[in-house]
């Protein structure tokens, strides 16, 4: 059966909430088991100690920078195949996706020797004391060959949601988080043969499961399981298909790295809240907090995600109208459940931070901040979809404006004024981060209305 034979049809304006929940759906799951398996960590480290606590967390934070900078290829990749795939340009999709993988493997090299010069300066840059530091470089260090997994993995998963195949992915991530408990929770607590390594044994659980995603998802594109077919002969250099990767996805990278220079001075606003004593615990509490929050924004990037699948084949098969209710339509099915878990998150932050970590004194800096981060999921949801939307589109450079406008501008001085000077502690400097997301929120509403991001040629 040929690739034409076996593609689903594009939807029309009546067809397109029934497309955008069967492609939603699935991503759901991928995203929820990745907040799993960072939730997981988490908890691990929770239960090992405050040092180990910050270790993780700043983990995230890197890998998050090391995604965010993946999207020079992934974002380039995602909205080539979305409008080749939309044009009935099969085999120019499958080209796509080979020839940008080499690209991936140039970056994510560059990442991992990135990542190994800079572990120590993350770690003197939060001020931590005692056996804190070297934890975090030590984890820092591993971590990144994970990266150079990752980065692949999410090249193959992101041209794979572009054709429509939200399934793979999920199904790919559903055996990773297997993988990951069971490694991670082996190495830990040393069960049966097995050595305690405490918070390395956490490290090298994700290695195993990173490695795991990428030999999958290889073997599902190389089998005839997906619409998607890699052809291995193909995985060459192509300046052609470089330059138009780059072209598209190089604001996103761009985008990402200013959003995360932002994110990363808010951290060290964290790192220097005053209070005597309370360092571990304010970035203990912030880390745990970020983490839990998840559990909104993750479900809000599975509609985002939806959306701009559909919006980059629509625009690539010539249906700018029916392209532009993507959005709308998955803010419409989606914003129920920032409501309900804004309720849970209020209600039950309390009980939440008393689980998660065994020092009462991270219960007691946290909990207040959450209920605050409570008040502005519903907005989040609005910035996360339509900010997917753009940017499947191939509308990269409008974000990239954003964040530098909003991540530096507003939401690191807002919260080393609120937080450091007027000594509101991380309740104060959260104000900042919710500033930051409430005024995204408001321009990537309004940008995505205007309409302007469907003539965005790619």
């Amino acid at each position: 059966m040929s690739v034409a034979e076996r593609t689903p049809d594009l939807p029309t304006a009546e067809t397109l909430p029934g497309h955008l929940a069967r492609l939603a759906f699935p991503v759901l799951g991928e995203k929820l088991l990745v907040f799993g398996i960072d939730f997981y960590d988490v908890y691990l480290a929770g239960q090992l100690g405050t040092a180990e606590t910050s270790a993780i967390g700043m983990a995230g934070y890197v890998a998050w920078m090391a995604s965010l900078w993946f999207d020079l290829v992934q974002v380039g990749v995602a909205a080539l195949v979305a409008r080749s795939w939309g044009a009935g340009q099969f085999e120019q999709a499958q080209r796509i996706l080979a020839r940008s993988l080499w690209l991936g493997i140039g970056l994510s090299l560059a990442v991992w020797t990135l990542l190994q010069c800079l572990a120590p300066l993350f770690a003197l840059s939060m001020g931590l004391e005692g056996d804190a530091p070297r934890i975090v470089v030590h984890y820092l260090r591993w971590d990144a060959y994970g990266q150079v997994f990752s980065c692949l993995t999410m090249i193959c998963a992101a041209a794979l949601r572009a054709t429509g195949d939200t399934r793979t992915p999920l199904a790919v991530l559903a055996i990773t988080n297997l993988v990951n408990i069971v490694a991670a929770t082996s190495l830990v607590f040393g069960w049966g043969p097995l050595p305690s390594l405490g918070v390395t044994g956490i490290v090298f659980g994700s290695l195993i499961a990173k490695a795991s995603a990428l030999v999958l998802m290889v073997a599902a594109l190389t089998s005839n399981v997906t619409w998607l077919h890699l052809d291995w002969g193909e995985i060459r250099w192509h300046r052609e298909t470089a330059l138009r990767v780059v072209r598209v996805g190089g604001p996103a990278a761009l985008e990402g790295t200013l959003k995360f220079a932002g994110h990363f001075l808010f951290l060290m606003v964290v790192a220097h809240l005053p209070g005597p004593g309370l360092k571990e615990a304010f970035l203990a509490a912030h880390f745990i907090g970020c983490r839990v929050e998840a559990v909104s924004y993750q479900p809000a990037w599975a509609w985002g995600i939806a959306s701009a699948s559909l919006a980059g084949r629509l625009l690539g098969a010539t249906s700018p109208d029916v392209a532009l209710q993507t959005g709308k339509i998955a803010v419409r099915q989606f914003l129920w459940y920032p409501m309900l878990i804004a309720v849970a998150f209020f209600f039950g932050a309390e009980p939440m931070f008393h689980a998660m970590h065994k020092d009462p004194e991270v219960a007691r800096v946290g909990v207040a901040a959450f209920r605050l981060m409570a008040l502005y999921q519903v907005p989040n949801a609005f910035l996360i979809i339509y900010f997917n939307t753009l940017i499947g589109a191939g509308d990269t450079r409008f974000p990239m404006w954003c964040s530098l406008t909003c991540s530096l501008g507003v939401r690191v001085p807002v919260a080393y004024l609120c937080g450091v000077v007027l000594e509101g502690g991380l309740f104060g400097a959260w104000i900042g981060m919710g500033a930051d997301n409430l005024t995204r929120a408001a321009l990537m509403t309004w940008r995505y209305h205007a309409g302007r991001w469907i003539h965005t040629k790619v």
